[in-house]
């Protein structure tokens, strides 16, 4: 991983550099998905001053998904299926911290579900969520900070 658990995200996937999206992984042990299920994950900054900042939201991940490679580009379709939602800019897929001032803290959180979700391309957090709800097996999250230089 690019980063562990309560450590600074690097400036590679943040607004002060190339902005990609970081390479994310976990086992099966982590996270069990059936095989007619499928994979969310939403990454949001609560420290935002406006309220929570959605910085990316990607959902209908295979569920025998172990690994996201760095920098999933911004597209709605993946080529192995998974669909992209926007983020608080209103832009398809990830875009890195970029905190007005201080040092925020960036949650990932993964969702293994019992379902592939009958949702488009280009949906929000909250749709993502509501649609999840009922469905959600198992999660976990890896939370990174960040500081604007």
């Amino acid at each position: 991983p690019a980063f562990k658990e309560g450590e600074p995200i690097p400036p590679r996937y943040s607004c002060e550099d190339v902005n990609i999206s970081p390479p994310i992984n976990w086992d099966q042990s982590d996270l069990s998905v059936p095989a007619e299920g499928s994979i969310a994950i939403i990454c949001d900054d609560p420290d935002a001053p406006g309220g929570t900042w959605v910085h990316w939201v990607i959902y209908n991940l295979p569920p025998e998904t172990r690994t996201l490679p760095e920098m999933v580009m911004p597209r709605e379709e993946q080529e192995n299926g998974a669909l992209q939602g926007v983020n608080s800019w209103g832009t398809i897929g990830y875009r890195g911290p970029c905190p007005p001032s201080g040092t925020h803290r960036y949650y990932f959180k993964i969702y293994a579900l019992d379902t592939k979700l009958d949702l488009p391309s280009g949906i929000t957090k909250d749709e993502l969520l509501n649609a999840m709800e009922g469905h959600v097996l198992d999660e976990g999250q890896v939370m990174g900070t960040y500081t604007r230089k």
